[in-house]
């Protein structure tokens, strides 16, 4: 009986063994993080504003690690696509998800998601923000702000914009824009912002509503041309450019933001790490030049900041969707 018990408690202490060397394998590999290359799902095509800050930030990454960030572009149903793979993935710091305002927008143009931003996801961090600005093909006879708007207002309907995809920034820019300027041009979504400028340069889209992170390595080639950037001020990217105030529309703000995410359920101590690698890579020298150059500002938001103003972000494009009347086209 004696030994019975014996054998027993033995193969207890042993069990109990294993289970604290799985625990502190774990706790390792979680610590020791990134262990291998991490990937990023990016919901949009390459060539748009998600690309001008995921690739850069990929790069700093890999020389800060040694392991390499692979972007992952899924395009797609205004972002969503891309957003609901990701949400899927295996919550364990390796596949994280880079996204943007339009993913606040989609609750209220997408009804039938399959997943929700603020639920099937941990946010980690804004990474820039961005202002909107108006461009257009340089055939466009316009030379300033005031000469489109009155082409516009002489031939209404016969100008389109492209955007993003339904539901994106892009396209709510518009919305607000035709509201604000009592004109009426036709949307093209497309599925991503790098398509949309490609058809703007080639001439198939007449302006477009876009973060200067994706147009602005494009307006200072001469590809397109800005006529104004949203907002009560200039941008130091672009000082030559009007601000909305400027131009008559003091309530025309619109910003692109973009953003990281996990899986929900991802480790705590896995997301710290991850948080605090951003915040490095946010102090080098080389993505602050790239940041500037594309007119955006630094997130520098905590993890509790940045989820609840996503939370702030979603309530008030629910309020800007309804009151637009904005559809899926």
């Amino acid at each position: 009986m004696t030994d019975l018990r014996i054998q027993r408690r033995g193969v207890l202490l042993g069990a109990a063994a294993a289970g604290l060397g799985l625990a502190s394998s774990n706790s390792w590999a979680q610590s020791t993080w990134p262990s291998k290359p991490v990937t990023v799902v990016v919901p949009f095509p390459a060539g748009g504003g998600t690309d001008a800050f995921a690739r850069p930030l990929a790069a700093q990454f890999s020389k800060s690690t040694g392991k390499t960030l692979v972007i992952d572009n899924r395009g797609g149903a205004g972002g969503t696509l891309g957003a609901s793979i990701a949400s899927k993935a295996a919550p364990d710091g390796y596949t994280l998800f880079m996204g943007a305002v339009h993913h606040a927008i989609a609750p209220a143009m997408y009804p039938k998601l399959d997943y929700d931003i603020e639920k099937d996801f941990i946010p980690l961090a804004l990474l820039a923000n961005v202002p909107q600005v108006l461009v257009v093909n340089p055939k466009t006879p316009s030379t300033n702000f005031k000469q489109f708007l009155d082409y516009i207002k002489r031939n209404p309907a016969k100008l389109n914009y492209g955007s993003a995809g339904a539901g994106t920034s892009h396209h709510l820019a518009g919305e607000l824009f035709k509201q604000q300027t009592g004109t009426f041009i036709t949307h093209i979504p497309y599925r991503g912002a790098g398509p949309a400028l490609q058809d703007l340069i080639g001439g198939n889209v007449d302006m477009m509503f876009d973060g200067l992170g994706s147009s602005a390595n494009h307006i200072k080639s001469g590809r397109i041309k800005a006529l104004m950037v949203s907002g009560a001020k200039r941008n130091p990217a672009f000082p030559d450019v009007p601000c909305a105030s400027e131009v008559g529309l003091p309530d025309y703000t619109v910003t692109t933001w973009y953003g990281l995410w996990a899986p929900k359920g991802t480790p705590a101590d896995v997301q710290a790490r991850i948080v605090d690698e951003i915040k490095r890579l946010g102090t080098a020298d080389e993505l602050k030049a790239v940041w500037a150059s594309n007119g955006a500002d630094y997130g520098g938001m905590t993890q509790q900041q940045f989820g609840a103003f996503v939370s702030t972000e979603v309530k008030r494009w629910a309020a800007v969707v309804k009151a637009s009347g904005a559809k899926l086209d």
